[in-house]
């Protein structure tokens, strides 16, 4: 779906490249996810992919096609929910939908329908002006879905939710997923990278720090351990074992047989500390 080889990009004025040559691929049907701190980069990468910057280096394909060289049918397969949602304050939901909508040549959805996705239908009718921030985001998913796009690009969509919206709204990205659309997902929340994506790539002073499944990377950087909590009288202990063998290891076997156990954990390490490890950086 997306192949970008050697991308660099300069914003006019500046004397320093934002994105550094950079390459990465993405495959149809995958949630791919650009993690960094703020001003990483991911937001530029994202706009050159959107074909909002046009004059950046290298070579970025898109569907086929060098993005370069897009025509107006390009903006008709992807959806974009940018992370500051913006919308005519003085219309209702359904009427920025409904004029978003219109906007469009190809198929699209029908904007009640949306709205009841992601739990909107009784506000249908009220101006955005009185929505929170949270009611905004799922608008604005709403928004980037209309057209049925081939291709999603989503900037911190669960900026501002509560975990109820929060899961409603991984679901629908999710199912996206499951009707064989692609997303570009960029974000600092590894939360979210971890539940949502297929693959990631950290983002440091914009190049790629590493890029591999977040599966893998927790399993590869972590200790191949289980930590066993459980009580004795009135003290609680804590044993490790090794993972290699654990069925035929006489005190772990022992433990469990005879010791109330309170918590069981194996260590691999987490997004979060995998990014400081490679980069040296802190997310913010």
């Amino acid at each position: 779906m997306i192949e970008v080889n050697r991308l660099t990009y300069t914003y006019p004025g500046a004397r320093i490249q934002t994105i550094k040559g950079i390459d990465f691929h993405i495959s149809r049907g995958e949630i791919f996810g650009f993690l960094g701190p703020s001003g990483a980069g991911k937001s530029t990468i994202q706009k050159v992919l959107i074909g909002v910057l046009k004059q950046y280096g290298g070579s970025v394909r898109v569907m086929g096609r060098e993005l370069n060289r897009a025509k107006p049918d390009y903006f008709e397969r992807i959806g974009v929910a940018f992370e500051f949602p913006n919308f005519y304050s003085r219309f209702t939901a359904l009427e920025n939908l409904s004029f978003f909508r219109s906007l469009y040549s190809c198929k699209t959805e029908e904007p009640r329908q949306l709205l009841a996705r992601v739990g909107l239908e009784d506000h249908a009718r009220d101006k955005v002006s009185g929505f929170s921030k949270g009611m905004k985001m799922r608008l604005n998913l709403c928004r980037a879905l209309l057209n049925r796009p081939d291709l999603l690009f989503l900037d911190e969509p669960t900026s501002g939710l509560d975990p109820v919206n929060a899961k409603l709204v991984k679901d629908l990205i999710l199912q996206q997923k499951a009707e064989g659309k692609t997303v570009l997902l960029t974000t600092h929340n590894m939360n979210a990278a971890e539940e949502l994506c297929d693959r990631v790539a950290f983002i440091v002073d914009g190049q790629v720090s590493l890029i591999d499944s977040p599966r893998e990377l927790k399993l590869r950087r972590g200790t191949k351990k289980l930590v066993v909590e459980y009580t004795e009288g009135q003290d609680r202990r804590t044993e490790e074992f090794p993972l290699a063998r654990l069925g035929r290891n006489d005190r772990f076997l022992e433990l469990i047989r005879e010791k109330p156990i309170e918590t069981m954990h194996s260590q691999e390490s987490t997004l979060e500390r995998i990014f400081i490890d490679v980069t040296g950086r802190k997310l913010d």
